[in-house]
């Protein structure tokens, strides 16, 4: 059994890559390693959209309404 230790996170990299591009292709590699960045700027997106139309007050008012 091996003994699990942490690397530092280049050789993390490094290995990850080599594996996957070993079993997928470079191809697939790349297109795998976008898609959680795609996803992070939708969120991003959604979230800058729901700030544009945030009523700051009344968001206050709501979550402070017990301290006062």
């Amino acid at each position: 059994m091996r003994d699990n230790k942490f690397i530092n996170e280049e050789e993390l990299l490094h290995k990850a890559i080599g594996i996957l591009t070993e079993k997928l292709g470079p191809l697939e590699t790349s297109r795998f390693l976008s898609i959680s960045n795609k996803r992070r700027e939708e969120s991003i997106k959604r979230h800058n959209r729901w700030q544009a139309t945030l009523d700051k007050k009344m968001l206050f008012d709501e979550v402070f309404k017990n301290e006062r």
